[in-house]
């Protein structure tokens, strides 16, 4: 299984920077991973189900997501297994930083009989650049 998370401040306030990582027509605007929807709710909402391709070390999946958690504006989580079994589970938090801005964090796990030994590591090396890189895109769509 891996195991990874991403953290990022922003000058932004909370509101701002949970209506774009919310916002499932945001995605391809800031997630890295994001490849396309197949299926998706205008809005999440818990219980709500998507279907979208994710490109991780330059392989497409498709991910049948489920939203466990929609507690706006501050958690969204959501989990779904992919090609051979991959789970995977997306937490996806919003809070006041006290100063007027805002900090998100992102944690990530993937599990499956492909996750483990250097393929597993390969995973999470390029699952925490992307959430990196990801949240550095929500920091200029905030920021505009």
């Amino acid at each position: 299984m891996g195991k990874i998370n991403a953290t990022h401040t922003f000058p932004a306030a909370p509101d701002k920077v949970w209506a774009v990582i919310s916002d499932p027509a945001q995605y391809e605007n800031w997630l890295t991973i994001h490849t396309k929807w197949k299926e998706v709710p205008e809005t999440f909402s818990k219980g709500a189900k998507a279907s979208e391709v994710v490109t991780m070390l330059g392989m497409p999946n498709t991910i049948e997501w489920t939203v466990q958690e929609f507690d706006a504006p501050s958690n969204l989580t959501i989990s779904g297994t992919g090609m051979a079994g991959v789970k995977t589970t997306f937490a996806l938090s919003v809070a006041d930083d006290g100063n007027g801005g805002s900090t998100a964090q992102i944690d990530a796990e993937f599990e499956g009989s492909m996750i483990t030994g250097a393929l597993g590591k390969a995973v999470e090396k390029d699952a925490q650049a992307n959430l990196d890189e990801s949240l550095a895109n929500v920091a200029k769509l905030v920021a505009a």
